[in-house]
């Protein structure tokens, strides 16, 4: 049977880092060629980066991607190469460029432009339209589509699939979420049965901005069933021979080799006997947890419904997910925290360790993801920090091998206290003193910033978000906010599941049983200001993630004034939402590009419900 041997490149690409990105294109591609392939295939956009947003208003950005791809087009012999890129022709077109001998011989255009969540399409390229190419090559025919493409069951793929395509091609630049890769998974099943063809879907990874690409590529046959699975968060090669099945007939109209009519392209023969199926790892980083056989992603998806958690009892997201997906979440923040830190130039970062579980956490993942000499932990005690908060922050630090500063505030605190005594005739009280502390704390951090280059990691969490549990100036200030779409139960989900990874207590587990508190006032706990966690956690996950209304959850059980109030602080704090920093995204809903909730806002449907 007539067969294409494949290099599906999962790679990290730069936005923005035009030549980069072609450098790093061409030199896999050398390696595909070496390795025996007949066609190698890169992601979504692999040439300017996923996504360039505004980039795309600039003509000389457009003309970079244009003069590099050519460029790499002109390198390229002996091998197919499909490279996801800029199209611009009249308008801008999300393309694949399908190059062979030497130049560029046909464009494919994505048809269907996604415009939700974090998506934004339709703001920059105009949609493809008119007939589906089939590309042949060593006798099996191919169809090319990208992303969106496949999610329709009527969409492009099964077009290509009744012109006669025996292998489908999807590139994608498709960040990660929870139960998304899941999801994928059912969905491309579905498609390789329907269509009667094998699929090969193709995913970047890395990290852009609160964006984090999981990679995960997948090759299904045409009887729906998982032949090959590439590894989550890492880069790498993945190797395989898809054979041409009985799909269709071949197109009317074929020309010889090299030749090509408007919908029909034969590409030159190409590849080697020497091809041997697998994965390869090409990049230099391998999140914590990785496994060298991960997983069908399709058993977990079995088990996880994610309107489940909203239904009694009070489960929250943190127990409806499965282990392999817990995993996925943490080598997420990792990746997603490396490539912040290491695309914008930092050096190191810098943190306020507390003792308490989220600045834990958030200390943790970063030695992870850019190792222990470039992770610096602050203690700021005040007169409020406990003796045991001290130690245990301590503990941490020497559990992870990263340094370890103490810088009392209680000096600074005092001063502040007389000065406004002096000035106003009353020091600051209550909740304003409260924040004075965390705003302190957020000064000497954004101090040790600027005088040693370090980028300050914020350690808040969706549910402090949410609610606006959180000191504007205190502890929202810092560059890049690791732990910032995980509720504080999937904290203390994702710190069990670090313990377990490295078999001893990184995270002591003092840190993990102790009350959570700001320790901002004498014996202060996070629940006397906000419901239980294991309450609260589930119904800001459905009003927030899943657009759950208010009564739909006290019609689910949840009680009527604890929806009412949370509803309530959700709406109130959007405008420090807007002022948090960046972080990485893990839910299919996030504060940020997800969700665009205006601050002045007259919808108050908390005021009505009854």
């Amino acid at each position: 049977m007539a067969s294409l041997a494949v290099a599906a490149c999962q790679i990290n690409p730069v936005v923005g880092d035009v030549e980069a990105n072609v450098n790093t294109i061409y030199r896999l591609t050398e390696m595909a060629k070496s390795a025996g392939s007949s066609l190698v295939v890169f992601p979504e956009l692999a040439v300017s980066g996923y996504p360039p947003e505004d980039l795309l208003a600039k003509p000389s950005y457009i003309r970079k991607c244009e003069t590099e791809l050519q460029r790499l087009a002109g390198q390229i012999y002996g091998i197919t190469a499909v490279v996801g890129t800029v199209e611009s022709d009249g308008a801008l077109f999300n393309s694949a460029a399908v190059i062979d001998n030497g130049r560029i011989v046909r464009y494919v255009r994505k048809e269907i432009l996604p415009n939700y969540l974090v998506f934004d399409e339709k703001r920059y390229f105009t949609p493809g339209s008119g007939p589906s190419i089939i590309f042949e090559k060593n006798d099996v025919r191919f169809g090319v589509s990208i992303c969106e493409d496949a999610w329709f069951a009527d969409g492009p793929i099964s077009k290509l699939a009744a012109r006669g395509a025996q292998v489908l091609i999807n590139i994608n630049a498709s960040p990660y979420s929870i139960g998304k890769r899941q999801e994928r998974a059912v969905m491309l099943e579905d498609r390789s049965k329907t269509n009667g063809a094998s699929i090969l879907y193709l995913n970047q990874v890395g990290g852009q901005d609160e964006l984090v690409f999981d990679g995960a590529s997948m090759v299904y046959s045409p009887s729906g069933e998982l032949v090959s699975l590439a590894e989550s968060f890492v880069e790498e090669i993945l190797y395989i021979r898809m054979d041409g099945s009985d799909a269709g007939p071949p197109p009317v109209n074929s020309t010889r080799a090299g030749g090509s009519n408007a919908d029909f392209v034969r590409l030159s023969s190409s590849g080697s006997d020497g091809f041997e199926e697998g994965l390869v790892r090409v990049g230099g980083f391998v999140p914590l947890g990785a496994q060298s056989s991960t997983p069908d992603p399709r058993e977990s998806a079995k088990s996880f419904a994610p309107k489940s958690w909203v239904k009694k009892t009070f489960v929250p997201l943190s127990e409806s997910i499965h282990e392999s997906m817990a995993l996925e979440t943490y080598q997420a923040l990792q990746l997603g925290t490396r490539d912040y830190v290491r695309k914008n130039g930092f050096g190191a970062v810098v943190l306020g360790l507390s003792g308490g579980i989220d600045s834990a956490l958030v200390a943790t993942v970063a030695t992870d993801a850019l190792g222990p000499d470039k992770v610096h932990c602050v203690a700021m005690p005040s007169r409020y920090s406990s003796d045991g908060s001290v130690t245990d922050a301590k503990q941490v630090a020497a559990n992870l091998g990263v340094e370890f500063l103490v810088l009392g505030i209680e000096k600074v605190h005092q001063a502040y206290l007389d000065t406004s005594a002096e000035v106003l005739g009353q020091r600051f009280l209550g909740i304003t003193e409260e924040n004075l502390q965390s705003r302190i704390r957020g000064v000497f951090l954004m101090a040790l910033s600027n005088q040693r280059g370090w980028l300050v990691l914020t350690t808040g969490n969706k549910s402090e978000l949410a609610t606006g549990y959180s000191t504007l100036y205190g502890d929202t200030a810092g560059g890049f906010g690791v732990i910032k779409d995980l509720s504080k139960t999937m904290v203390y989900r994702m710190a069990r599941l670090r313990n377990e990874l490295e078999g001893r207590e990184v995270i002591p587990e003092a840190i993990l049983t102790k009350a959570p508190s700001a320790e901002l006032r004498p014996d202060q706990r996070d629940d006397q200001s906000l419901p239980p966690y294991e309450i609260l956690d589930p119904i800001v996950e459905a009003l927030v993630e899943l657009d759950f209304d208010s009564l739909d959850l006290i019609d689910a059980g949840f009680d009527y004034e604890t929806v009412v109030r949370v509803a309530r602080l959700i709406d109130l704090n959007e405008y420090k939402r807007r002022q948090n920093p960046p972080g990485v995204r893990v839910t299919q809903r996030a504060f940020g590009k997800d969700r665009r909730v205006p601050i002045t806002n007259g919808y108050k449907p908390w005021e009505t419900v009854n």
